[in-house]
């Protein structure tokens, strides 16, 4: 079980077989200590995305899953003088859920969610130092996958608010005073 066979099976940078990696990353992990520190942010922030809606926290979860990985897969290797590298970890979709959690009250600018982005924001607002370029830093921590989860993440708040969006959108559009004609 420690014996890392499985990690072959995480996102390969650029590799046609490491696109796989984009389903498995999030599920396999180091060691039981990496397990173990994605476990408590995995399982608050996702209670925290589930009242979004569970319907958003599953759609939000997809876009994080497969956009993080892919931008992971795309830009794995930038910085690494390590060699080809397989990145694992659920440490992605954190981030991503993070940055969802952020942003997603602003978009559909709801007290409520802009409520939750500031808990998330000072519990965990350190963390996304964690998402910054570390340049020829070998083994260790994926910044690129927790910048590529981020990203993912304002992307899915972006698209999942669409319909609050749309809506303030008509209702500001319908209470705008009519042109008077001169």
């Amino acid at each position: 079980m420690t014996r890392h066979s499985l990690d072959a099976n995480g996102i390969r940078p650029l590799e046609l077989d490491g696109l796989w990696g984009i389903v498995f990353s999030p599920l396999l992990h180091a060691s039981w200590e990496h397990l173990m520190a994605n476990t408590v942010p995995l399982l608050v922030l996702g209670f925290l995305m589930t009242l979004a809606g569970l319907s958003r926290f599953v759609w939000a979860t997809a876009i994080v899953w497969i956009l993080g990985g892919l931008g992971t897969w795309l830009i794995g290797d930038v910085g690494s003088s390590c060699g080809p590298t397989d990145h694992i970890g659920a440490s992605g979709l954190i981030f991503g859920w993070l940055a969802f959690l952020l942003v997603f009250g602003i978009f559909v600018r709801r007290v409520s969610n802009i409520v939750i982005g500031l808990v998330v924001m000072f519990a965990y607002g350190g963390v996304l130092l964690g998402a910054m370029p570390v340049l020829g830093l070998c083994g260790g921590v994926s910044w690129q996958a927790h910048l590529c989860g981020a990203i993912a993440g304002v992307v899915a708040a972006y698209w999942l608010s669409a319909p609050e969006r749309k809506a303030r959108s008509k209702r500001t559009a319908g209470t705008a005073s009519p042109r008077r004609k001169t």
